[in-house]
């Protein structure tokens, strides 16, 4: 199979609809047709059930979007390694979204500096959806990740931090002078619905490959964290979010702990089977970092996670 094909199916694999998935991929329809037929034929199987009013993927088909992911994962990875490899200086590339570090990385980066097999650092500032996926393509090395909510597959990872959850409200909404709150607090509340993100068991869960796309409770829709907080100030929705992104809010915003919130774990992520002595230095700094920051934590309030 060639890699124009893969690309082709995985578009129409998380589309599931052949008009979009030829529009993003700039292509007439026809011709996305007639690939995934020849692909179909090649392989002897059907990949897309249309006997429906909808498109969807056959047995045949799940199995293929698995591995389409992984083989394009793996080109893309190969040239953007292979590019980073030629450069005159080499660099330790982080990808985090702004504030998904914990509040580690300043400390962490100082202590890195003085580890003999460090390298100069790249932080890549990005969106939810992003961090994993420039993993995924070798366009960054480790990665701040959170878990449950992400798809871990295929990195190795460091667990740092775990945290519970605070609800970001507008400053004057009822909850805001509560010292704090439990889920069923929020029942009556507009709050974002979070997709279930690709997994190896469901690779087309999302077209967000690696995160999500944030499905507000209202109709609106909200691409990233800034759209999120936007809204909470509007009175549209309540985002209950990692206890650290209280550092991030907005002054006419409020943060109240959620006693029942699911935990968080704020962890590193780098693809599996990585050799590189920069990078070890880099997780070794910071699980000491964020072990000295558990320690400094102040003792939790009764009742409170």
């Amino acid at each position: 199979m060639e890699t124009r094909e893969l690309a082709y199916f995985a578009a129409v694999a998380e589309e599931l609809h052949f008009g979009r998935a030829a529009e993003r991929l700039g292509i007439a329809q026809p011709p996305l047709s007639r690939a995934i037929q020849k692909l179909e034929r090649r392989l002897g199987v059907l990949l897309f059930d249309r006997s429906g009013h909808r498109v969807a993927l056959t047995p045949a088909g799940e199995v293929l979007a698995r591995e389409a992911a992984k083989a394009l994962d793996a080109v893309a990875a190969a040239e953007h390694r292979t590019r980073r490899a030629g450069l005159t200086e080499a660099r330790l590339v982080v990808a985090l979204k702004p504030g998904g570090d914990g509040a580690l990385l300043p400390d962490l980066l100082a202590a890195y500096q003085e580890c003999p097999d460090a390298l100069p650092v790249e932080v890549v500032l990005c969106g939810v959806a992003e961090r994993a996926r420039l993993l995924r393509d070798g366009t960054a090395d480790v990665a701040f990740l959170h878990s449950p909510w992400e798809d871990l597959t295929g990195f190795d990872t460091e667990p740092l931090l775990v945290e519970g959850g605070v609800a970001v409200v507008p400053a004057r909404h009822p909850l805001a002078a509560r010292p704090f709150v439990h889920l069923a607090d929020l029942d009556a509340e507009p709050t974002p619905r979070w997709p279930v993100p690709r997994t190896s068991e469901s690779p087309v869960a999302s077209q967000f490959v690696g995160g999500f796309e944030p499905h507000v409770a209202s109709g609106l829709r909200a691409g990233d964290a800034a759209q999120i907080m936007q809204l909470v100030a509007l009175g549209r929705l309540i985002a209950v979010v990692p206890e650290s992104a209280k550092e991030q809010v907005r002054r006419d915003l409020a943060c109240v702990p959620v006693v029942d919130a699911a935990p968080t774990t704020v962890v590193l992520a780098w693809p599996e089977q990585t050799r590189s002595p920069a990078l070890a230095a880099f997780v070794r700094t910071a699980a000491d970092v964020a072990a000295g920051a558990v320690a400094r934590r102040p003792a939790a309030v009764p009742g409170i996670r």
